[in-house]
């Protein structure tokens, strides 16, 4: 059962609980923090724990003092053996040292307060293990195990399989999991949940604590910690407190006409802006969304000479681990006056006292948004402050409703991946390396994840069937059976000599990534992409290289081949691969809040009130509040000028018909559900047109709409197309639309080397990813000629599923489908509505045309509401 914790409980009381030492240790501690007041007597009555509260609130000791106090007082009893009895594993090695670090103070101090006393306490041993454990270290682990083992997803699952330190886990009492609204996203948390399991397998019941940041919805995470025990989750104590410490939220435009100044100025001013910010604090901690922004802020900023060159630097996960760990270190010793990040400092390694955090840009999400304004403000008595600093006018609606939402406590939910089949394949074999497993036996085991709480038998016996060489075929390209498959006795195990060293060198869920090189047809070497840029382009597509634009032909493992192209332009900005998606509930509350501004306009409400609304609910000053009326405003003229009283909201979406200037049609759907969404309805939609005209559509997809643009001399009606696309047709059309995609060839191989089907590393040798490649490309045509076959089924899961988001997408389908939601088609124009404009010029975000883009959207924006003006006045003549 899960249950929200109800009682607080009093620093006495909690003392009462604790060994005398660690009680005299901790009474130091001025008072208890929400979650220890809630939490720290559930973990000592040895209950599962989930732990939801905001960075520096203490959830860390929280989840330790209790621990602490039972190993200290096993030694002063001498009854501490050598064996693990907690588990710690977060999914960053830096965080890993940060606790190594964090607990050896407290124990220390135990220590030698005992020894005062004439207590002869034995050492309590903690022990980091993940892939930077040298042998020696492993070995020495080995003769004394470390009574607090910290690790990582990884390691844990290659201990499991360690035939002599797994015997040390025998006697785990606790596993803690950090940062679980990190794991929980991926398929790093579906592959820890299994782990969890096996471990639970070999020591029987542990309990087990999540530590997390704001997260939601708690009941998912709680079933994603603790798991099920038959038919019904595992009881769990939820500690929610994560709205325990005072924020402050603003939201500022370097002006107020996003439009009409001109991209330098709006930068310049920008820039003025965070110098201020900087001068005003001791530190202060600034956000990008991309690792190439980070770097133009740090280069932008040096030049301005706001501080000194050593009290400015980039934090990102491009640089080397030693260059981000000293600007940790520096941070930490209050040595920094500015650092500039992408995502690597979202999570709570430890980097001091954060003054301020400066966000440029939307974070695309509410949780995002608060676990990095989090950063600042690090006790609980200290503000945590933030502010956002949007550029563009849909950044700018994202930014104030993140405020809007956080500060009614409101959360995006986090999307958790379901029956990831490569994952299972993994463990399938790392449990045949632990022994003989009966059929049932192992299903059941793997249902006790949350993760796989729906998974079929078929499914699980495709995999087992997959991995005893059932397929034959396969064969020939060297895919041997791994365990053998006893289909009469319904048993398996493990097959070879080499089957643990190739598991143990070849575990995980991260793909290995690496630059593609483009060429001309003529073999004329144009520059690099990233592979997961490379995923996005289907032939035809148009993207900027070198400040050239380039039409995709076709790529030939890490070989894109191009055509260079004059006088079109671009379809895809070649950063939309490192953008983080909107997520499906903000989109919904930026569609809820344009309802209430188009009906206070529709209304006649005065400008001032409207104005006094938006800053009040979100959060923005005087300039952001007028960018977003003019926005609105101008939206909600040009639908009137097309004689549509009705506007795109949460619940109407507008499908514009705009005829460009060289003749093409373009469908527009205006929508906000995030660019996962749009992303499958797009797809799902241009297939209905291809399979019509016989040719393919150029798909455009931004957070905030998507966009279909047919080939010269073809037409289809709207009206027609939006009712093609059903919740029952969708799944089967995105498939279609999909395969034999660079998308699906590059997810094949990520997914195969995950099922230990193409290896990274074999007998010691690594295998590179051009090679990898190239056995994928193989395999994957031979694959789709078998029938179901489970890890080119997984491809398309995660393709769907994780990647797009194909649930939400139904979801949105369904509810056009019982009325709950409408399309208004608008009627033919050759000018495209002012929501439209930032999608329409998408491929022009580069940075290297950054003034061009501005100009273009400028005079797009100026062009339409000259003529929405225009026609205005001939209709009053």
């Amino acid at each position: 059962m899960l249950e929200i914790a109800q009682r607080a409980y009093s620093k006495d009381e909690v003392l009462s609980l604790l060994d005398p030492l660690v009680a005299e240790w901790f009474s130091n501690y001025p008072d208890l923090t929400p979650p220890q007041r809630y939490a720290v007597m559930s973990i000592h009555e040895g209950r599962n724990t989930l732990i939801a509260s905001p960075t520096g609130s203490g959830k860390t000791l929280s989840a330790f003092l209790s621990i602490i106090s039972e190993l200290v007082s096993l030694g002063r009893k001498s009854e501490l053996k050598d064996k693990v009895y907690c588990v710690y594993v977060s999914p960053l090695r830096s965080l890993n040292n940060d606790i190594y670090k964090n607990l050896l103070e407290p124990l220390s101090s135990i220590k030698k307060l005992g020894e005062r006393k004439g207590e002869k306490i034995p050492e309590i041993r903690v022990g980091v293990r993940t892939g930077d454990t040298t042998n020696s270290e492993r070995s020495h682990m080995l003769r004394k195990p470390p009574h607090i083992l910290i690790t990582t997803p990884e390691s844990l699952a290659i201990i499991l399989c360690a035939p002599k330190f797994r015997e040390k886990l025998r006697g785990v009492k606790w596993v803690i999991i950090d940062e679980i609204h990190e794991l929980c996203s991926s398929k790093r948390g579906v592959h820890l949940t299994l782990s969890l399991e096996r471990l639970q397998e070999l020591c029987g019941d542990f309990t087990r604590i999540g530590l997390s940041a704001t997260i939601h919805p708690l009941n998912e995470i709680a079933k994603f910690l603790v798991g099920y025990n038959g038919k019904r989750e595992r009881d769990c104590l939820i500690v929610d407190t994560r709205f325990v410490k005072p924020l402050e939220l603003k939201v500022s435009t370097p002006v107020s006409d996003l439009v009409h100044t001109a991209a330098q100025e709006v930068t310049d001013r920008m820039y003025r802006a965070i110098k201020t910010l900087v001068k005003k604090q001791k530190t202060t901690l600034i956000f990008t969304n991309t690792r190439s922004g980070t770097e133009r802020v740090v280069y932008h900023l040096s030049k301005l000479g706001i501080v000194d060159a050593d009290e400015l630097a980039a934090h990102h996960s491009s640089l080397s681990r030693e260059i981000r760990k000293d600007v940790e270190d520096r941070l930490k010793e209050g040595k920094m006056k500015a650092v500039v990040t992408s995502t690597s400092l979202e999570l709570g390694i430890d980097i001091g006292s954060i003054d301020l955090v400066v966000q440029i840009g939307s974070p695309k999400s509410i949780s995002r948004c608060l676990q990095r304004v989090g950063r600042s403000g690090h006790t609980l008595d200290r503000v945590s402050r933030g502010y956002l600093i949007p550029l563009e006018r849909d950044d700018l609606l994202e930014d104030a409703l993140i405020v809007r939402e956080a500060l009614k406590g409101r959360l995006d939910r986090a999307y958790i991946p379901k029956n990831c089949l490569d994952v299972l394949a993994q463990h399938i074999v790392g449990m045949a390396i632990e022994r003989k497993w009966k059929v049932k036996e192992a299903y059941e085991l793997v249902k006790r994840s949350y993760c796989y709480r729906d998974l079929s038998f078929e499914s699980f016996e495709r995999v087992l069937r997959y991995l005893s060489g059932a397929y034959k075929s396969l064969e020939d390209f060297r895919v041997y059976g791994k365990i053998w498959y006893d289909i009469e006795n319904q048993e398996f195990g493990r097959r070879g000599a080499l089957l643990r060293v190739i598991y143990s060198t070849n575990i995980g869920t991260i793909p290995d990534e690496v630059a593609v090189k483009v060429y001309t047809l003529n073999n004329r070497w144009v520059g690099s992409i990233e592979e997961e840029f490379l995923e996005r382009l289907s032939p035809g597509d148009i993207f900027i290289l070198g400040g050239k634009t380039y039409l995709f032909k076709y790529a030939r493992e890490f070989r894109a081949f191009v055509q260079p192209i004059q006088g079109e332009k671009p379809t895809v900005p070649t950063w939309f691969s490192e953008m983080l998606p909107l997520s499906f509930d903000l989109g919904e509350a930026i569609g809820e809040f344009r309802r209430e501004v188009f009906e206070k306009l529709e209304k006649g409400e005065r400008e001032e009130e409207i104005l006094d609304f938006i800053a009040k609910e979100t959060g923005c000053d005087s300039k952001a509040s007028k960018a977003i009326l003019v926005y609105i405003k101008a939206e909600r003229d040009f639908l009137k000028h097309l004689g549509i009283n009705s506007f795109p909201d949460n619940k109407r979406v507008i499908v514009e018909d705009f005829i460009d200037n060289e003749n093409n049609q373009n469908i527009i759907f205006d929508c906000v559900f995030g660019r996962r969404v749009h992303d499958a309805l797009a797809r799902a939609y241009a297939q209905i047109i291809t399979r019509k005209i016989g040719r393919s559509i150029k798909v455009t997809v931004s957070d905030s709409g998507f966009m279909l643009t047919l080939p010269r001399g073809y037409y289809y009606n709207p009206k027609n197309l939006v009712n093609q696309v059903s919740s029952s047709n969708i799944k089967e059309l995105l498939i279609d639309a999909i395969k034999r995609t660079e998308l699906v060839k590059r997810r094949f191989r990520h997914c195969a080397t995950r099922a230990l089907m193409v290896l990274r590393n074999y007998r010691g040798h690594e295998i590179k990813v051009s090679r990898q490649q190239a056995n994928s490309q193989v395999l994957i045509s031979l694959c789709e000629e078998l029938d179901k076959f489970p890890i080119l089924e997984e491809t398309y899961r995660e393709i769907l599923e994780d990647m797009m988001d194909l649930n939400n997408a139904i979801k949105v389908l369904e509810d056009f489908e019982k009325g709950e939601r409408s399309f208004i088609i608008a009627p033919k124009s050759d000018i495209p509505s002012p929501f439209t404009h930032d999608l329409i010029l998408l491929g022009y975000s580069d940075v290297v045309l950054m003034e061009d883009k501005k100009t273009l959207l400028e005079n797009l924006y100026d062009f339409v509401m000259s003529r929405v003006r225009k026609d205005e006045k001939k209709k009053q003549i």
